[in-house]
């Protein structure tokens, strides 16, 4: 199969089956649709890595750069088995489109390492970070693309690289990433960020559909950074969590889960600990999908609800804190039986945003209380919501085409406005 016919299933496939069909809805001319189905920069690296015992390893790296019309490009690097360039290239597009609905002045990018990091020592993650990190040098910048931490990085692997791309300018530039510890420029409530920004979108959508959020049950596959702070915060808001998962799979109490509790034996990588004293019953990540409960937050990977599960979505309300966790013929099918999903570009933007907000502090020198950021995020993720919402009704749309809609229209516009070169 060619690298422009990705395959049905893939994220890159559903990625550009969703611009096709809003492109179409808006009237956009084919060829600057062409322009928005491919990625305007790729960069694929294979690069040496020196392990603990002495043998030398070969990685794989990815850097994409799908659109820098409104701005630099901005997304995250993830370190996992199953990156692969197309996955890349749909994270990126998906990027574009998340900062654009949101109305950040960034472009979309994305980055992915062929491995697995919780098999490597320190020593090796290090090694092998700096030197991905000297590989997409020649690409990324603080005013060219700007990473940031995804699944399986963190705000130690981007102090890693803040500190490889400084070296090799000579002077230290912390805005070239974000997600950065706050002692080299990372900013206050940036881990909360997502999670949080998906408290404020649960908020929201449950005030559109009529839902009490104090007392809705809640499931949330996946308790890493996005699921897991997720978690807290709406548990604290009053939701009522029943069931949670990592990697390994779930656990669920139908009267809810005791979520200080779960946080405070969650082990690196969002993994559950020693569970003893909790009552629950082990449940499996799909299982999960499939629990009779208010809202559903899938918060893992992509791909997880599709055609062989959509139609046993009992969930009112799913908001998709993972990026694109439903692929398009499982979305067709939600849609069908009328289920309300606040999509993936809207629902885990809160990440995006506080990024924004850590660069723009980097690039001042001038940094902000927990409190401010906090309510910058709540205005954005408000305003941006209440924007997709009036687009939904007065066009008749659900909210995920919605939200393209506004990305699209944006991006579409800012190309327009600023030609083809030459």
């Amino acid at each position: 199969m060619s690298e422009s016919q990705p395959s049905d299933d893939s994220a890159y496939h559903t990625a550009q089956a969703q611009l096709r069909s809003v492109g179409a809805m808006l009237g956009f001319d084919q060829g600057l649709i062409e322009i928005l189905a491919h990625p305007k920069r790729e960069l694929t690296v294979n690069f040496p890595v020196r392990m603990d015992d002495g043998t030398t390893r070969v990685f794989t790296g990815y850097r994409v750069q799908h659109n820098d019309a409104r701005g630099p490009a901005k997304g995250g690097i993830r370190y996992s088995l199953a990156a692969s360039i197309d996955e890349v290239r749909a994270l990126a597009m998906w990027m574009t489109w998340k900062c654009a609905v949101v109305n950040l002045p960034y472009g979309g990018a994305k980055g992915g390492v062929v491995v697995d990091p919780r098999a490597l020592s320190d020593g090796e993650l290090e090694r092998l970070t700096r030197r991905y990190a000297s590989e997409i040098d020649i690409v990324i910048g603080p005013m060219h693309d700007i990473p940031a931490p995804d699944m399986g990085t963190d705000a130690r692997v981007m102090a890693w690289i803040m500190d490889t791309y400084s070296m090799h300018h000579d002077f230290s530039i912390p805005g070239v990433v974000t997600g950065k510890p706050i002692e080299i420029g990372g900013s206050q409530g940036r881990f909360e960020a997502t999670g949080r920004g998906v408290l404020f979108i649960a908020q929201e959508a449950c005030k559109d559909q009529g839902i009490h959020l104090r007392g809705a049950s809640v499931a949330i596959q996946g308790f890493g950074n996005v699921g897991g702070v997720a978690a807290k915060l709406l548990s604290d808001a009053g939701a009522n969590v029943v069931a949670i998962s990592d990697a390994n799979g779930g656990i669920y109490n139908a009267n809810g889960l005791h979520m200080d509790e779960l946080d405070k034996r969650r082990l690196p990588g969002g993994r559950f600990g020693d569970l003893t004293g909790i009552a629950h019953e082990a449940i499996t990540n799909q299982a999960l999908l499939e629990l009779p409960v208010d809202i559903l937050i899938p918060a893992a990977i992509e791909g997880q609800i599709t055609a062989r599960n959509a139609g046993n979505i009992k969930a009112q309300m799913v908001i998709e804190a993972a990026n694109g966790p439903t692929t398009d013929d499982g979305d067709k099918i939600l849609a069908e039986r009328g289920v309300y999903l606040v999509p993936d570009i809207l629902a885990n933007a809160g990440g995006v945003i506080v990024s924004y907000f850590e660069w723009v502090q980097d690039l001042q020198s001038f940094f902000w209380e927990e409190s401010e950021v906090n309510e910058r995020l709540r205005r954005i993720v408000v305003r941006s919501f209440d924007e997709v919402t009036a687009v939904s009704r007065q066009r008749d749309l659900r909210l995920r085409e919605a939200a393209y809609v506004v990305a699209l229209q944006r991006v579409g516009d800012a190309i327009k406005l600023r030609g083809i070169y030459p």
